[in-house]
């Protein structure tokens, strides 16, 4: 914050001294006497500023309007303008060949115009090339005065900037300039030196320990370093010299990063979030902040950028040693006291080096530098302060691993007692349980003779259903066979009269025409022709009873299987048909069988399991269609079989029933679940079916809609290997 008002400033002062006249002859020269001792010649030169940044040398050069400085070091502050610095020099000197030094690494961009035979030359040296393309060793912007006599001679320098447009300005002899940048590059280098030590001697901690503010810590000095070497230009000059684009931003990212860091660090090391949390938080509006600062860099608002790092700095500086003061008076908390002498004597390096700028202070080596001295006084204290949290660490570790000792001993004193207490608690616990296994044995016990008796319920249900369907099935081909036997009798015993009254014509005296006449009489008499009509047409109705009896029979045999009890093939179109005939009298004329047979190979099953699964699937079918069509016709039974692929086969029952609610369909196959009313059915059927099919390795799937009807497919393999049936519910 310091730092920018010191700009406004001194930009103001250079504006008043502009409106005042201020401006000086240009016969106003710098006299070079010894150049083996340069110093700064900011009060002895012109500036002019552009606003526009579009005038050209020939504009300034005719220009009027330059104004003489006021300080040893110019300083116009942050600004988007060009600056031009008039220079009238005469060298009465014993050296032909000078250097001009402009001595900030941080300008953007310096032009030199020098006079020549036909006018002016240029020389331009910018932070847009390579640091090879310079033409010098120096970080600074050095131009080399060759051959001048000891004539005036006037010379202009072209500045941009996006940082802060300080100019200090040196004119020397070549040897002494490059000896006053080696003395200044060696208290670098101590500098660095430092910061490097430090740096590895935190990281030896750090993967020792592992504690994390140590990293933070780590980082934190290497962004401080990172910041000194793009200050000092020591960076763009050794490390990434060919890299002049991220030169140009590396002034604002570095900064950044080090704020990063330094709050990282003071979270970690001060453990802000456990004793003031909310200023903890209050960390997110600067990260925010510098986050901004970045962004508006790339966006290419670059003196907005710089603005911007220099208002947050010393909010943050000021909010960090607030946390601090306020952490170790509250908390007595020592490491606080370590970051607060660090800072506070970073705050004082920069005030200095403030006042350097304005003037207060001499333009020095030690001045120049007060800011390494104290990022390194920093560096160094709170790495001091570092170990010493250890210690204090260490010595909360070893009072917690008494406590914890303490605790742990008291805790096995209770243990013990528990366990004494737990122990008789068990044993009474043993008796009770004990006592319930034996109720609950005999609660399971029960339960599992009723489950037997419902099955076996169901099983007379089953067989009930069963009978009735045989006798009304064998009823009404017997009535054909007992309806037909009585008129048999009495046409044959009526054939058995006639033959005996023939047998005694035969015998009677009298000629073959009168036989032949009564005996056409007494057929005529008995109706014979009707006769053998009426005795076909009975043998052809006894004949037709039994047939239908036998199929009967026949069907029934292929429902039961009672001849076979292992694993058989068969065909599970024919098990169908028989399974139809057991149910055909629970049909009635209202209800349409439509069967759908696909050619389909015979399967290993049991035969009579898998008729049971067809009775109870097609017998919940035909209740659901009486129970939506009541006697009326329309009621459907639709029955396909068919295969999927050559390893399966596959059947359909499908009816147009009431079809099922959301609630039945997740029932459905749940033992003792029925919506019949009780006494109708058992709620075993269902589930036999699926225990069946899945013994059998198949599958049944069913799409129920209600009002609209049901269909079960079921998906059996065509062999079956290692698989036993039982007699199994749920």
């Amino acid at each position: 914050m310091k730092q920018y008002y010191k700009q406004v400033y001194s930009f103001l002062l250079f504006m008043a001294c502009s409106l005042c006249g201020l401006a000086q002859h240009p016969s106003d020269n710098i006299i070079i006497t010894d150049p083996a001792r340069p110093g700064l010649l900011g009060e002895q030169v012109y500036i002019y500023v552009d606003s526009t940044k579009g005038k050209t040398f020939e504009d300034i050069a005719a220009s009027g309007a330059f104004v003489k400085s006021a300080t040893r070091v110019p300083n116009l502050g942050v600004a988007d303008v060009v600056v031009w610095v008039r220079i009238n020099l005469q060298n009465k000197s014993r050296y032909p060949n000078l250097i001009l030094e402009v001595e900030n690494p941080l300008l953007e961009d310096v032009t030199f115009y020098y006079p020549a035979a036909n006018g002016y030359a240029t020389k331009r040296i910018s932070k847009d090339m390579p640091f090879a393309d310079r033409g010098n060793l120096s970080q600074n912007y050095q131009f080399e005065l060759t051959g001048i006599d000891t004539n005036p001679a006037t010379y202009y320098l072209r500045i941009e900037s996006n940082t802060q447009l300080l100019v200090p300005i040196k004119i020397g002899a070549p040897e002494k300039v490059a000896n006053a940048d080696l003395n200044r590059d060696m208290l670098s280098g101590f500098y660095f030196g430092i910061m490097l030590v430090m740096l590895l001697y935190n990281m030896f901690i750090y993967f020792s320990t592992k504690d994390k503010s140590y990293l933070y810590y780590i980082l934190y000095i290497l962004s401080v370093a990172l910041v000194q070497l793009n200050i000092t230009g020591l960076g763009f000059k050794y490390l990434w010299a060919d890299l002049y684009v991220f030169e140009k931003y590396s002034v604002y990212i570095f900064p950044s990063i080090t704020a990063f860091a330094s709050i990282a660090f003071i979270r970690s090391f001060l453990q802000t979030k456990r004793f003031v949390p909310r200023m903890h938080k209050g960390f997110w509006i600067f990260i925010i902040a510098y986050v901004i600062t970045i962004i508006n860099a790339f966006a290419g608002n670059k003196h907005v950028s710089y603005n911007l790092l220099n208002f947050n700095a010393l909010p943050l500086s000021l909010y960090m040693i607030g946390i601090a003061a306020y952490i170790r008076i509250k908390y007595k908390y020592r490491p606080a006291m370590f970051f607060l002498i660090a800072w506070t004597v970073f705050l004082l390096s920069v005030m200095l080096f403030v006042m350097k700028d304005f003037g207060v202070l001499p333009y020095n080596l030690l001045t120049v530098s007060i800011i390494q001295v104290g990022s390194a006084f920093v560096v160094v204290l709170l790495s001091i302060a570092l170990a010493d949290s250890i210690n204090i660490l260490k010595k909360e570790k070893e009072a917690s691993q008494a406590q914890a000792l303490t605790a742990l001993e008291e805790n096995a004193r209770i243990i013990r007692e528990q366990n004494v207490i737990l122990e008789t608690r068990v044993n009474e616990r043993t008796v009770e349980l004990k006592q319930s296994n034996e109720e609950l044995e005999k609660t399971l016990q029960d339960l599992k003779e009723a489950e037997a008796q419902l099955v076996e319920s169901g099983k007379m249900a089953s067989l009930g259903q069963l009978t009735a369907g045989i006798a009304h099935e064998i009823n009404n081909p017997i009535n054909f066979v007992t309806s037909n036997v009585k008129p048999l009798k009495r046409d044959v015993e009526m054939i058995i009269e006639m033959l005996g009254r023939i047998e005694e014509l035969s015998v009677a005296e009298m000629d073959a025409d009168e036989k032949r006449r009564q005996i056409d009489e007494l057929k005529e008499e008995m109706d014979f022709d009707y006769l053998k009509t009426e005795i076909d047409y009975l043998l052809n109705g006894i004949t037709e009873g039994s047939s239908r009896t036998a199929e009967i029979v026949k069907g029934l045999r292929i429902f039961s299987r009672l001849d076979e009890d292992d694993l058989k093939l068969a065909d599970i179109n024919e098990g169908m048909d028989s399974t139809l005939v057991i149910v055909r009298n629970t049909l009635g004329t209202n209800i349409d069988i439509v069967k759908d047979y696909s050619s389909i190979p015979p399967i290993e099953c049991y035969p009579g399991k898998l008729n049971q699964v067809f009775l109870n699937i097609v017998t919940n079918g035909l209740q659901a269609i009486k129970a939506k069509f009541n006697d009326e016709r329309g009621g459907q039974l639709t029955i396909r079989t068919y295969s999927p692929d050559e390893d399966h086969i596959a059947i359909s029952i499908k009816d147009n029933g009431i079809g099922m609610d959301e609630n039945t369909m997740k029932k459905v196959f749940e033992p003792f679940f029925t919506t019949k009313d009780v006494g109708e059915g058992t709620g075993l059927g269902m589930s036999i079916v699926y225990n069946t099919i899945n013994k059998h390795n198949g599958k049944i799937e069913f799409d129920s809609r209600l009002g609209e009807g049901t269909e079960f497919t079921i998906t059996l393999p065509v062999k079956l290997v290692n698989v036993q049936i039982e007699e199994k519910v749920g």
